[in-house]
Order: structure tokens, then C-alpha cells, then sequence
């Protein structure tokens, strides 16, 4: 018997919705991944883009647990010699959370064509009205 490879045809894509209000930033990102690579489908090869889309709502209502909001740090680099941007958590969730949902399911996607790709899929809200009604998309439950 051989193995089934999955072809660009055979892929059906659905539109899913998860709601991150009062839990956790990381146990959504981490449901988000997994919906936008396509592991939770019988047919998921790792070399082949079988993911579906992915909308996050309330993502401004998401929390931190522990000491995070306070000590996690967010940076980044400016390309010039010493200009390294910091911004704590706080003031990230506060100013830009949809930035700090979207970090955190990119950062759990491979670093290949594959997870570029598959981000392009992560449609991420701060509250819960969203424009996707028009693809009729599944509530998935955390």
C-alpha cells in the first residue's frame, strides 16, 4: 500500500474562528498554528501547504498569566548600529494587541516558504466583529 500524497487539488480549505477572550495569548496561538498548518486534518504531510484560515477575535481581551505582561519584552531592530527597539508587553497589549497575536502564531510556524505562507491565512481582530461573514466560517472550540 502506498502513502497518500496530498496534491494542490485535493486540499479543501475551511474558515474558522477562534475566540481569544479571557484565555490565554499562547493556548490560542498554539490552536492557531496548528489550524493554519493543517496538523489537525488526516491527510497532513509536513512538505505540503494543507492548512485552512484562521480569524481571531477579541484578541485585545487575551491574557498574559504569571509576570508576563510585566517582564516579557518585545523587540525589535531598526537595522542601524545600536537602534534596538524594546516595548514591554503592557504597553503592547494595551496600543497593538492584534502585533502581539500575530508574533506569537508566526513565531510557532516553521521559518520556511510554508509558514510565510501560512500566515497569510491568520486574519487577527481586536474585537469581535469581523469582515469574513461572507465565508460562512466555523466556531472551533479551545
Amino acid at each position: 500500500m502506498s502513502t497518500f500524497m496530498p496534491k494542490a487539488g485535493d486540499i479543501t480549505r475551511k474558515w474558522y474562528v477562534l475566540d481569544a477572550a479571557g484565555k490565554p495569548l499562547g493556548r490560542v496561538a498554539v490552536q492557531a498554528a496548528t489550524l493554519l498548518r493543517g496538523k489537525h486534518k488526516p491527510i497532513f504531510v509536513p512538505h505540503a501547504d494543507c492548512g485552512d484560515f484562521v480569524i481571531i477575535i477579541n484578541a485585545g481581551k487575551a491574557i498574559l498569566t504569571g509576570k508576563k505582561l510585566q517582564q516579557k519584552k518585545y523587540q525589535r531592530h531598526t537595522g542601524y548600529i545600536g537602534h534596538l527597539k524594546t516595548t514591554g508587553y503592557d504597553t503592547l497589549m494595551k496600543t497593538r494587541p492584534n502585533l502581539a497575536m500575530e508574533l506569537a502564531v508566526k513565531r510557532m510556524l516553521p521559518d520556511t516558504t510554508l509558514g510565510r505562507k501560512s500566515l497569510t491565512r491568520l486574519k487577527v481582530f481586536e474585537s469581535a466583529e469581523h469582515i469574513h461573514q461572507a465565508q460562512q466560517p466555523e466556531v472551533w472550540a479551545l
